[in-house]
């Protein structure tokens, strides 16, 4: 009898240890990692993408993303139940922004404000489904979430994410067509000869979604002029808008200054007479991409061109508003 019950309770004892084990690997869940955006050394140079754009996790995994840029971002999913949920504002949230960890599946819009690097946000994905994640601050910004059941293998391991978004990022932000010096391009279709490019940029896709490279600096960053003459400057890029911004910064920056007005060919035109004059162009940014079955861009919602006539002599410093924090200034010298 004793000889039994000494077993029983080694075995209870046993029993006891093992089981908390047990149902923590049954309940246990993974966490996966991924980034948002990357840049070079100077910030000149961001790769607008989720890194890797493309995960395969299982039912009640969580995702974490790193926000690894100077560049602002979101992690949004929006809902489509029951259905498509029209995408709003970066800055006004879903409305509002979601609590960290946030837990998504489909039926309610979880979203970040725009955040920097150092920034962590977690979702959890408690249903099965194929789920869209976006950028609210930028359009071709895209990525898709597998989340299948925990019955299904998955195809990949952290290591092969890690290794992925690496090589993503390395493959945006050595891309060398069209914007291997930012500071060497002249712009093509300058007016009266003076002209400088606000941002370069181009849009690349995966299969699981869209990336843009955009470097965020101005081309001919110092230029020397006469007075009289102008200088125009062009949005290049398709997913950044950008402003000129000269003296105080304005508190709408959308919107251009008072003292701008509209060419006949619909830039936007200004003049600056002193160094003291405060001139600000507004965002000059690309049109969105036209899609079948959406009404056509207008153009006048749209403005890629920016002139500044300069009529007296003076060193005119001015600044992207939207990036100057990452090097995006640049100073116009005008001669008598």
């Amino acid at each position: 009898m004793r000889s039994f019950d000494v077993t029983w309770r080694s075995c209870a004892v046993r029993l006891m240890v093992l089981l908390p084990v047990f149902v923590l690997l049954q309940g246990a869940q993974a966490q996966w990692h991924a980034t948002v955006g990357s840049q070079s050394p100077d910030q000149a140079r961001q790769a607008l993408a989720f890194l890797p754009n493309e995960l395969w996790i299982h039912q009640g995994d969580s995702v974490t993303w790193n926000f690894d840029a100077g560049e602002i971002h979101t992690v949004t999913f929006l809902s489509t139940v029951p259905t498509p949920q029209i995408r709003p504002p970066f800055d006004a949230g879903c409305p509002g922004f979601s609590s960290d960890p946030a837990t998504f599946d489909g039926s309610t819009c979880v979203t970040t404000p725009p955040l920097v690097v150092g920034a962590t946000f977690t979702v959890i994905f408690p249903a099965a489904g194929n789920f869209k994640l976006v950028c609210l601050v930028h359009p071709d910004m895209t990525a898709v979430i597998h989340v299948l059941d925990s019955s299904q293998p998955l195809p990949h391991t952290q290591d092969f994410y890690d290794r992925e978004g690496k090589e993503q990022a390395r493959a945006l932000l050595s891309d060398l067509d069209r914007s291997g010096n930012h500071n060497a391009r002249q712009c093509a279709h300058h007016h009266a000869g003076h002209g400088v490019t606000a941002g370069i940029g181009e849009i690349s896709t995966t299969a699981g979604g869209a990336q843009t490279l955009s470097v965020l600096r101005f081309t001919a960053d110092k230029m020397i002029v006469r007075a009289g003459q102008i200088v125009e400057w062009e949005n290049d890029d398709p997913e950044d808008p950008h402003t000129i911004t000269f003296g105080t910064e304005p508190a709408d920056l959308f919107d251009p200054s008072a003292n701008v007005t509209v060419d006949a060919d619909g830039a936007r035109h200004a003049i600056i007479n002193s160094t003291s004059d405060n001139v600000h162009s507004g965002f000059i940014l690309a049109a969105p991409q036209e899609r079948v079955g959406l009404p056509q861009s207008p153009l006048p919602l749209f403005v890629t061109r920016f002139r500044i006539t300069f009529t007296h002599p003076g060193t005119f410093p001015y600044i992207c508003a939207l990036h100057d924090n990452l090097g995006m200034k640049g100073e116009i010298i005008v001669l008598p």
